[in-house]
């Protein structure tokens, strides 16, 4: 009797078995494939609306702090935006939160249109406060249907294979928010409405994709597990995870979303042009991406730390906390070393070395920091309200960049009139906050396998690798006999 299989269409357990075994693979794809376009065209335009305004306001004259108020709602919204839909996408599916998100979008971005230089600055930052806040909404709600559909589609056995699909999406996803931020950063050279344009005509490629792809089913759970009350009992690990995730993108946004564009722009900083800056936060992200979709493959398992556990978290918190202290202490003795110096050109060559040297380390280390939370929330959370799970951790994320924008915001404008010392400032608050990461994970209750640098370097509980890949070729051989001694048994007898 041949075992049934899963329906593709609709991934839960009740689901009605398909014809052929064999068509099940194929299909089962269906809705991560689908999810996956509508994702990464929506992702170009979160990137490149967020260089649209904050380029556009720095033009205006707007600081450091009125810019971080501008995204402080994109920011809040997203963190509402996580628990309600959460609660939503168990309740009516996926393909609702994802459809809801990107006609928001539509709406956030027509909103731009109407941001009037002759307005006052308040009139500015209020308007233009709340059009962010709709993309915020938006972005929440689509990023539920890319995260959650790995979850839907993996087997609980094949963690390795789990990790491999979350890490790759989500890199690709932030490379492509990467190519957003340089699209909106150039088009904007061009034209502010030719830049909004191609932004909503992403979107509108994006819609037909999310309608007629994929079904009302895909990600309900049953209706008595559905509450608003139920998001916030979560179990410990997602609780802690997400502790941890709010400080790990707080320290990042601490200097990478505002301060450090400013500084790009500011004539007493780099004072380098809009595309130039596009091009630099763009060659972040991509870089960021790429890392984070090659984790696996690039780093983790060549170390022997994959699948990741707690201690691999931990371990690469720490590493990352070096960077924003090399970055701080190299832009404060610089800026020291030639203060009042005649030879600016010698001064702005140090700067430039040194931002860049840590930009795209902190790069690197932070994107094997995210691929691995990315993969340990889809890990915990329960297969029967995996939406919940992951719209509570990424409320939390939400929290941590709103804390982190605003905080960067107020430190740049307000501690020192020196733009070096205001954001070596920033970097400085980045080490605490990765810290507090660091000491979140801790907590997690996640040991087994202990953690491994490569296969010498061993502690907290880990074998010593020798008896791990010993006994990993027992079980294959074990398998591979079991597998020969049915094949045999299946042998007609000769008469």
């Amino acid at each position: 009797m041949a075992t049934p299989v899963a329906s593709p269409r609709d991934v839960q357990l009740t689901a009605t078995a398909p014809d052929s075994s064999q068509a099940a693979p194929k299909n089962a794809l269906w809705p991560f494939i689908i999810i996956t376009i509508t994702y990464l065209l929506f992702t170009v335009t979160d990137g490149a609306v967020r260089m649209l305004v904050l380029l556009h306001a720095y033009t205006k004259g707007f600081t450091a702090m009125e810019v971080s108020v501008m995204f402080a709602l994109y920011e809040l919204c997203g963190a509402g935006t996580n628990l309600a839909a959460g609660v939503v996408g168990a309740k009516w599916g996926i393909r609702v939160t994802l459809i809801a998100g990107l006609l928001m979008q539509i709406v956030g971005l027509s909103a731009l249109y109407a941001w009037n230089d002759k307005w006052s600055k308040l009139d500015a930052i209020v308007y233009v406060t709340f059009a962010q806040a709709l993309c915020g909404v938006a972005k929440d709600l689509v990023k539920l249907g890319g995260k959650t559909v790995t979850k839907l589609i993996t087997p609980e056995e094949k963690q390795e294979q789990l990790f491999r699909l979350v890490s790759g999406l989500t890199g690709y996803k932030n490379s492509l928010k990467g190519v957003g931020y340089f699209l909106g950063a150039a088009l904007l050279d061009v034209s502010y409405e030719l830049a909004i344009h191609v932004n909503v005509a992403l979107i509108v490629v994006a819609l037909p994709f999310a309608f007629f792809g994929l079904t009302t089913e895909l990600g309900k759970v049953a209706s008595q597990n559905v509450s608003l009350e139920s998001v916030f009992k979560q179990k410990p690990n997602i609780n802690w995870l997400s502790l941890a995730r709010l400080f790990l993108f707080g320290s990042r946004d601490l200097w990478f979303e505002v301060p450090l564009p400013f500084y790009l722009r500011a004539a007493d900083g780099l004072n380098w042009p809009r595309t130039a800056v596009g091009a630099v936060l763009a060659g972040y992200i991509i870089l960021y991406g790429q890392v984070q979709s090659f984790a696996p493959n690039l780093v983790l398992m060549p170390l022997k730390q994959s699948p990741p556990n707690k201690f691999v978290c931990v371990l690469w918190n720490l590493l990352l906390a070096a960077v924003p202290l090399v970055l701080g202490v190299g832009i404060w003795a610089v800026s020291r070393e030639h203060e009042g110096s005649s030879n600016t050109d010698n001064t702005h060559t140090h700067k430039v070395i040194i931002l860049s040297f840590g930009v795209v380390l902190f790069a690197f280390i932070f994107a094997i920091n995210s691929a691995v939370h990315s993969y340990l929330i889809v890990r915990y959370a329960d297969g029967n309200k995996v939406a919940m799970n992951v719209g509570f951790y990424y409320m939390a994320n939400a929290f941590g960049r709103l804390f982190g924008t605003i905080l960067s915001g107020a430190l740049y404008s307000y501690v020192s009139n020196d733009v070096d010392v205001s954001l070596s400032v920033c970097f400085f608050v980045s080490v605490l906050f990765v810290c507090l990461s660091a000491a979140a994970a801790w907590y997690i209750e996640d040991d087994e396998g202990g953690l491994r640098w490569g296969k010498n370097v061993s502690c907290l509980g880990a074998e010593p690798w020798r008896v791990v890949d010993a006994t990993s070729k027992l079980d294959q051989a074990s398998v591979r006999g079991e597998e020969g001694l049915g094949k045999t048994e299946e042998v007609p007898l000769r008469k």
